[in-house]
């Protein structure tokens, strides 16, 4: 992996881009500012500029480097200018930064790439604003208002299952109002605004069950379950979002293999038909905090580590398993179970404690699972 990506960088070769620039960065206050050199002189009397970096003309070397290197990148430069220097440099629109071009009066700030992924259109408001300038989005989920297909959720942590697959298709079924179903069996009930009727062509259901797969374009289903062979069909026409939904209560035996933990974990959510990426915590009595295996996986997935009390642990309602020796042991009835609990502010489990060792290994581990309750949208169909 590279270096972590800066946030915001600005561009400005003339006398009025660099006034527009210090505007901007008034508001976007750890933006690098790059400035040609022929007004750097300028740009070090100017008190809203910080961060100001020499821009050699030609641009292209210099935006060779910086491209990979910002989640965006604001030009006070004529569109035709800036697609042609940064036609080369685009690879991919899961990793191309945002692009978004002002011009020199600042009327408008124009998103030119990565409207949706890169959050283009979304800089591209906050440039508007900042200027009080019109700004120019032609995605056609943004302009018409209807549901980004690609990025439903992502300032909730959802994520696609599979980036690759149906997500085109479903985009183009959104846009052009056909009939789609929402299936969400899982997660933030506002992906929507409560407050709005969902778009037209869009319906609403809280389960699979139920739904015919044949009568949509496409079903889009937020679920942290692996349905692929309990609904085969509901399955080959759906993009799946996975919310961060689960919480996973751990314990091992001391000095327990990493891998043998990792192991365990993958084959009780296989076996549960569960999905890893929909873990939004991963959950432990304050005995286990650094534990090498514990703390390794919560490393290797990104889930945050949270630490209870064996008191803590004790005092929860609904432990399935409770156990007299692991009390004796650590001073709670059990780990895995109450540690789900908590962490998922949940009163039952999804999955009860589950053990894990292999042989030989003389270490053995245990998982329970528990699914975060969220508020239920209400039910509603779009005028279709």
């Amino acid at each position: 992996m590279g270096a972590p990506r800066k946030s915001f960088a600005i561009y400005a070769i003339t006398r009025h881009g660099l006034e527009i620039a210090g505007r901007l960065a008034e508001s976007f206050r750890d933006a690098d500012v790059y400035v040609s050199e022929k007004l750097l002189s300028a740009a070090a009397l100017a008190p809203r500029l910080a961060n100001v970096l020499p821009l050699k003309l030609p641009m292209g070397p210099t935006l060779a480097e910086t491209f990979p290197a910002y989640d965006c990148h604001a030009f006070i430069v004529s569109v035709g200018a800036v697609v042609r220097m940064i036609a080369p440099l685009m690879r991919d629109k899961k990793t191309d930064p945002a692009v978004v071009c002002v011009d020199d009066a600042a009327r408008f700030a124009i998103c030119v790439l990565s409207g949706h992924v890169g959050r283009g259109n979304v800089f591209t408001e906050r440039i508007a604003k900042a200027l009080d300038a019109q700004a120019v989005v032609t995605t056609a989920s943004d302009a018409i208002g209807t549901l980004t297909v690609d990025i439903l959720g992502r300032d909730f942590g959802w994520t696609l299952d599979d980036p690759d697959r149906n997500v085109t298709r479903g985009c183009a079924a959104v846009v052009n109002a056909a009939p789609v179903m929402f299936v969400q069996e899982t997660g933030e009930p506002d992906w929507w605004p409560l407050d709005r009727s969902l778009p037209p062509g869009v319906r609403y259901a809280t389960a699979l069950d139920g739904v015919d797969p044949h009568a949509f374009e496409i079903l889009l289903v937020a679920s942290d379950r692996d349905f692929r062979e309990t609904h085969p069909e509901h399955w080959k026409s759906a993009v799946i979002y996975r919310p961060r939904s689960l919480a996973l209560g751990i314990g091992c035996d001391k000095n327990t293999p990493a891998e043998l933990v990792e192991r365990g974990v993958a084959k009780a959510f296989d076996a549960n038909r569960l999905s890893l990426k929909s873990v939004k915590r991963l959950v432990t009595i304050d005995k286990k905090r650094d534990e090498p295996a514990i703390v390794a996986l919560a490393e290797r997935h990104g889930w945050p580590l949270e630490i209870h009390s064996a008191e803590e642990l004790d005092a929860v309602h609904g432990i399935e398993n409770p156990s007299e020796t692991v009390k004796r042991y650590v001073g709670t009835r059990g780990v895995a179970e109450p540690a789900a609990l908590l962490g998922a502010g949940a009163e039952r489990l999804l999955v009860p404690k589950q053990v894990y060792t292999e042989p030989g290994a003389g270490r053995s581990m245990t998982l329970a699972i528990a699914r975060i309750p969220f508020a239920k949208r209400p039910m509603e169909v779009a005028d279709v």
